[in-house]
C-alpha cells in the first residue's frame, strides 16, 4: 500500500514538473491521461480565479464599478471565442506534429499561431483603445458608468495582447504534451494579480489608489508576466517544443489552416455562449430568485466540473500526437478509456448534487425561494451529466483530430434545433417557468452526447490530415 501511494505521489508530481522524455502515443494510456489532466485541471482553474479575484476586489468600489467590469467582460468574451478558435487550431497542428515526430513542423505552426494572435490583439486594442466610451453605452452603459469605468474599459482591451496569448501558447504547450508549463503560467499570473490588486485598487503601502483603473493595471500586469514566461520558455528552452527565429517567418499556407481550423472552435464558443445568454433571458422572465438560484447553481456546476474539462482537453492531444503517429486504433481506445474515467467521476458529483442539493445551495443562500430554484435546477441539470461525460470527451476528440466543424454542428443542432426552441415550449407554452429551462439543458446534453457518439464511431476523423 505504501509503494503504491508512493508511485502514486511521484506521478502526480511529475504531472506538475512536466517531462520532455515521455512519448503520450506508446505505453498505459490511463499513465498519459492523468499526466495530461492533472496540469490542465489546474490550469482551467487558474483561468476562472482571475475573474473571481477581480469582481471580489472591486465590489467594494460600488455598483458602477461592478457594472464596468460586468459590460467589459461581457464583450472580451468575444475576444475570448477568438483566442479559444485559434487555440483549438494550434493544439490540433501542434499536436499532430509531435505525433508524428516532426518538431520543427511542430514550432513553425506555433510561430504562424503567434503571428495570427499578434494579428487580432492588434485589432482589438486598437478599438479598444480609441472607442472604449462607445463601447459601454453600445452596452447600455449609464453615464455615471461610463465616466467610471472609461479608463478602466480601454486598458483592459489595450491588453488584449496578454488574453489572446495566455491562450494561445499555453494551447501550443497543450499540444506538445507540456502542460505542465500552461499551469505554471497561469499561477504565476494569478499570484501576481491577487497581490497587486488591492494595493492598486486602494492604495495599500506604496503604491498609488487607483481604484478601478488600478484592477485593470494589476490584471494586465498579472497576465504579461504570464505571457513573458510562456515565450521565455517556448523560444528559450528545449523542451517539447522550442520556436525559433527561423519558425516566425510568415507561411501563408500554414496560416490559412490555422485560420480554417479555427472557425470552427471559434463558432462553438459563440454557439453555446449565445444560448445561455437565451436560457438566461427565459428564466429572468419568472423571478430574480429563478435567476439567483440558476445563477448559483451554474457557478457550482462550472466548479465541479474542472477536473472533466481537464479529462476532455487531455484527449485533443492525445487524439492529435497518436493520429500523427500513425496510430488511429490507439487514439480511439484512448477516447473510450477517458469516456470511462469522466463517466465514472461525473456520476459520483451528480449523485451528490442529486441527494444533496440542499447542503451545497446552504454554502451560498438562505432565501428560501433561491435555495428553492438553486435544489430544483441543480438536481434537473445533474441528471445529464452522464451525457456531459461523454459529450464532452467525444468533441474535444473531434477537435483534436483537426475536425472542429463537426463539433459546431452537434452544438448547432443540440443547442439551437433542440434546447432553444424546447425551453421556450416548455417554460412558456407548457407553463413549466424555470424548470422547462432545466429540462431543456438536459435533452440538449442527452442529444449532444448521442449525436457524439454516432459520428465518433463512423471514424471519418481518424482520416483527416491537418
Amino acid at each position: 500500500m505504501f509503494a503504491k501511494l508512493k508511485a502514486g505521489l511521484s506521478l502526480f508530481k511529475q504531472a506538475l514538473v512536466g517531462n520532455a522524455s515521455i512519448n503520450y502515443t506508446e505505453g498505459s494510456i490511463a499513465r498519459a491521461t492523468f499526466l495530461l489532466s492533472v496540469p490542465m485541471i489546474l490550469e482551467m482553474a487558474m483561468e476562472s480565479v482571475f475573474a473571481i479575484v477581480d469582481i471580489f476586489f472591486v465590489a467594494g468600489l460600488g455598483a458602477d464599478a461592478v457594472a464596468t467590469v460586468g459590460l467589459t467582460e461581457a464583450v472580451i468574451s468575444l475576444l475570448y471565442a477568438v483566442a479559444i478558435g485559434i487555440s483549438m487550431a494550434a493544439t490540433a497542428l501542434v499536436a499532430r506534429r509531435i505525433g508524428e515526430q516532426n518538431k520543427l513542423a511542430a514550432a513553425q505552426a506555433a510561430g504562424q499561431a503567434l503571428w495570427i494572435g499578434l494579428f487580432v490583439s492588434s485589432v482589438v486594442g486598437v478599438l479598444g483603445f480609441f472607442y472604449a466610451d462607445r463601447i459601454l453605452a453600445l452596452m447600455g452603459a449609464s453615464d455615471n458608468v461610463i465616466a467610471t469605468g472609461e479608463t478602466y474599459t480601454r486598458i483592459m482591451f489595450s491588453g488584449a495582447f496578454t488574453i489572446v496569448f495566455l491562450f494561445l501558447n499555453n494551447a501550443i504547450f497543450r499540444g506538445a504534451g507540456d502542460a505542465s508549463i500552461a499551469m505554471r503560467s497561469l499561477v504565476l499570473a494569478n499570484g501576481i494579480n491577487i497581490v497587486l490588486d488591492p494595493m492598486l485598487i486602494y492604495g495599500w503601502g506604496p503604491f498609488p489608489e487607483m481604484g478601478l483603473t488600478g484592477a485593470a493595471v494589476a490584471t494586465n500586469i498579472g497576465r504579461g508576466v504570464g505571457v513573458a514566461y510562456q515565450l521565455y520558455y517556448l523560444c528559450s528552452h528545449n523542451r517539447r517544443i522550442r520556436v525559433a527565429l527561423s519558425d516566425l517567418v510568415l507561411r501563408l499556407g500554414i496560416v490559412l489552416q490555422l485560420c480554417r481550423i479555427s472557425v470552427g472552435g471559434i463558432a462553438q464558443y459563440l454557439i453555446a455562449t449565445a444560448s445561455w445568454v437565451f436560457l438566461m433571458r427565459l428564466v429572468s422572465l419568472n423571478s430574480a430568485d429563478a435567476v439567483a438560484g440558476y445563477t448559483i447553481a451554474i457557478r457550482v456546476i462550472l466548479f465541479v466540473i474542472l477536473p472533466s474539462w481537464g479529462l476532455s482537453n487531455a484527449v485533443a492531444t492525445l487524439v492529435g500526437q497518436n493520429l500523427g503517429a500513425g496510430k488511429p486504433d490507439r487514439a480511439e481506445r484512448t477516447v473510450w478509456q477517458v469516456a470511462r474515467y469522466n463517466l465514472m467521476y461525473m456520476g459520483a458529483v451528480a449523485l451528490v448534487l442529486i441527494l444533496m442539493p440542499s447542503w451545497v445551495m446552504s454554502f451560498f443562500s438562505q432565501d428560501p425561494e433561491v435555495v428553492r430554484n438553486g435544489i430544483q435546477s441543480l438536481r434537473i441539470l445533474s441528471y445529464g451529466f452522464v451525457f456531459l461525460a461523454i459529450g464532452s470527451v467525444v468533441t474535444q476528440a473531434f477537435n483534436g483530430a483537426g475536425d472542429t466543424m463537426t463539433p459546431t454542428w452537434m452544438n448547432v443542432t443540440a443547442f439551437w434545433i433542440v434546447q432553444i426552441p424546447l425551453a421556450w415550449s416548455l417554460s412558456q407554452g407548457a407553463g413549466w417557468g424555470p424548470e422547462g429551462v432545466y429540462w431543456s439543458v438536459f435533452i440538449a446534453d442527452a442529444t449532444m452526447s448521442v449525436l457524439g457518439i454516432v459520428l465518433f464511431m463512423r471514424g471519418s476523423w481518424k482520416t483527416r490530415y491537418v
